[in-house]
């Protein structure tokens, strides 16, 4: 009667939690003085935020604004992956934020590997963009989750589905 306990590793950011920190972030940026007259500019497309703005200072400072508000509305900073700054049209820059949703390949294989490596009884399985860890007791889960939260991952993780 050895029943199995387990839980899911997943990576999601709530996406309307996102908006309204883009909403937010808008608010201010319309209210600034610094940003009359400029194109300072916030949008999200499914897993991408856009930011635009007149000149690096602008976007440095768009970025930091988004970024706080992110943070405010407890949206992981480790979820968030910033792309190299472009030029956009009449000498405006342009920045691409992704949003991370899934945990991918190469960072499920790095989870299970920590895990294996780490000497507790339990079995982590690759599940699409998930990753589930199954043990005969739970002390051995929770002690698999201060694991790989105390480890130096570089992205976001929850730890959901707990049984």
């Amino acid at each position: 009667m050895a029943s199995e306990c387990s839980f899911d590793i997943v990576s999601k950011i709530d996406l309307q939690e996102v908006d309204n920190a883009v909403q937010q972030a808008l608010k201010e940026i319309r209210q600034r003085y610094d940003f009359k007259g400029s194109i300072a500019d916030i949008r999200r497309e499914k897993e991408i935020v856009h930011l635009t703005a007149d000149d690096e200072y602008k976007l440095g400072a768009v970025t930091d604004i988004l970024v706080q508000k992110l943070a405010a509305r407890h949206v992981p900073g480790k979820g968030l992956t910033f792309k190299t700054p472009e030029q956009a049209t009449g000498g405006s820059l342009r920045q691409q934020v992704t949003l991370q949703q899934g945990i991918p390949q190469d960072q499920a294989k790095e989870i299970v590997k920590i895990l294996k490596t780490s000497g507790l009884k339990v079995q982590a399985s690759i599940q699409a963009d998930q990753v589930r860890v199954k043990g005969k007791h739970k002390d051995d889960l929770q002690l698999a989750i201060k694991l790989l939260r105390d480890s130096a991952l570089e992205f976001d993780m929850q730890f959901t589905n707990y049984r």
